[in-house]
């Protein structure tokens, strides 16, 4: 997908839900004291830091897992709501204006997953730009999220789940095109809406079939 078409539609986004910000903002103020954006440092185009602006939806703390469960006691009630309906990746429409990152491409890591995690085939999805959606993170919100296990989510995101969710972003970069990209945004929506009418949202068998060079643990 074009820069040019990533700033264009990730300004039209941004006017749109201005609302959402508002609204956002004021909750976050409310219910937890701190800022309301949380910027965290992740790996993007090359391999180069950035820092990835979120709506902050836990309470401010000192440490603690980059990844996080479903029931981490961190996140207070109005941020669960926040990442349920995924409002608390809107700033990120910042990081596109600024090209930080691009509409779809793999979901920027934190430096010491991919420092500690990354095979060489992993590296290969740091030769694009990170995305606000891919089909590894619409697995990942629609399948693994909630597997997480509490007492060592890091752990268990490198073990169980970061192969085959970046196995899924090195196959699509393979077939990707403009015209899949804006399917993939059309996905993100219908995922959304789906699991906030508490539906379940199968992984889509093209997806793993693509992976299976890279991940042959895509019978789950």
């Amino acid at each position: 997908m074009s820069r040019v078409f990533d700033t264009l539609f990730a300004a039209a986004v941004l006017v749109v839900t201005l609302p959402l910000w508002v609204i956002a903002a004021v909750g976050i103020k409310l219910a937890s004291p701190g800022p309301f954006f949380y910027r965290a440092v992740r790996i993007g185009l090359d391999g180069v830091p950035f820092s990835m602006f979120k709506f902050r939806t836990m309470h401010v703390t000192q440490g603690g897992a980059v990844i996080t469960s479903a029931q981490d006691r961190r996140i207070f009630r109005f941020g669960m709501v926040l990442r349920k309906t995924k409002i608390d990746e809107l700033p990120q429409l910042l990081n596109i204006l600024r090209g930080d990152m691009a509409i779809v491409g793999p979901r920027p890591e934190a430096p010491e997953i991919v420092a500690d995690a990354y095979t060489d085939w992993m590296r290969e999805t740091l030769s694009v730009r990170p995305g606000l959606t891919s089909p590894g993170s619409l697995y990942y919100y629609a399948v693994a999220e909630n597997q997480i296990a509490d007492d060592d989510p890091e752990q268990h995101y490198i073990r169980e789940v970061l192969s085959l969710k970046l196995a899924i972003d090195r196959g699509y970069l393979d077939r990707r095109s403009f015209g899949s990209d804006l399917r993939i945004i059309l996905r993100t929506l219908t995922t959304i809406a789906r699991l906030g009418l508490g539906k379940d949202v199968p992984v889509v068998g093209i997806d793993l079939v693509a992976a299976r060079p890279w991940c042959a643990d895509t019978g789950r």
